[in-house]
């Protein structure tokens, strides 16, 4: 009882620091979030709210973080975890904007034991066990229909970590079985892979074919963003993640988010 009377006060306080023009033009930002019921709406605003609240959001090299752009950041974040709850989101407390694409310069240790500093060019990071990074410039081109969402893309990854390392497999539901989810993604992994390599055209971001966690975040934007578009090419990939992320944005989104329709 006490912890939920703290919620509310602390999410109240949260709210406060909104304006209307300021949710207004955060969902207008953001048509992937069409077709949310009323109820949908307003889990989805206090989960937003709680994000901010428990994420510390930290702009670097000179960027301006608006309320305005804490809230878009804030409802794409909460929507991957609309039916599961924060928690799958504990574990790390900041998320580092930048202006535009970054370099992390950081040194990792391959398989063999050697040190290498990582100096490609980045829309997006996720530490394992440490922070989100996001290019704004990468978030803002993100708020169309089209695919590509940096936000969902980088806490796809976070969701795949919760088991340890992102292998493209996150912990799955009570109910849900391995197999399944093995033999759809290990299938349409291959093919992505097969058409890729051959210069063909894919409707998924042949960027899902660098690794098998790369595939679950791109087909993850896929699904919440284009989902006639997945659901057309893997249909058995878009039905586990239908079971994992407990939506079916395909039946809220309608006609728009069908093939054709970017």
């Amino acid at each position: 009882m006490l912890t939920r009377w703290w919620q509310s006060r602390t999410l109240a306080r949260e709210r406060r620091r909104y304006c209307r023009s300021d949710w207004r033009a955060a969902r207008a930002a953001l048509p992937l979030l069409a077709g949310l019921s009323d109820e949908q709406d307003g889990r989805l605003a206090d989960l937003a709210l709680r994000f901010l609240r428990d994420k510390r959001l930290e702009a670097v090299q000179g960027l301006q973080l608006t309320a305005q752009m804490r809230l878009i950041i804030g409802l794409q974040a909460a929507l991957p975890v609309l039916e599961l709850g924060l928690d799958w989101y504990r574990g790390w407390y900041a998320l580092i904007l930048y202006p535009a694409e970054f370099v992390p310069a950081r040194e990792y240790v391959d398989a063999d034991g050697l040190v290498w500093v990582d100096d490609a060019v980045k829309s997006g990071e996720a530490w394992e066990q440490g922070p989100v990074i996001l290019s704004w410039a990468d978030v803002a081109a993100g708020r169309t229909l089209d695919g590509y969402n940096v936000v969902l893309h980088e806490l796809a990854h976070k969701l795949d970590m919760r088991d340890g390392a992102a292998n493209g497999r996150p912990p799955l539901h009570a109910g849900m079985s391995g197999q399944s989810w093995t033999q759809a993604f290990t299938a349409a992994y291959a093919d992505l892979n097969r058409r890729a390599a051959a210069g063909n055209a894919t409707l998924i971001d042949p960027y899902g074919a660098e690794s098998p966690a790369e595939f679950f975040a791109v087909v993850s934007e896929a699904f919440f963003e284009v989902p006639g578009l997945l659901n057309a090419e893997y249909p058995a990939v878009y039905s586990q993640l239908r079971a994992f992320y407990r939506q079916d944005p395909l039946a809220r989104l309608g006609a728009g988010a069908r093939p054709g329709n970017r």
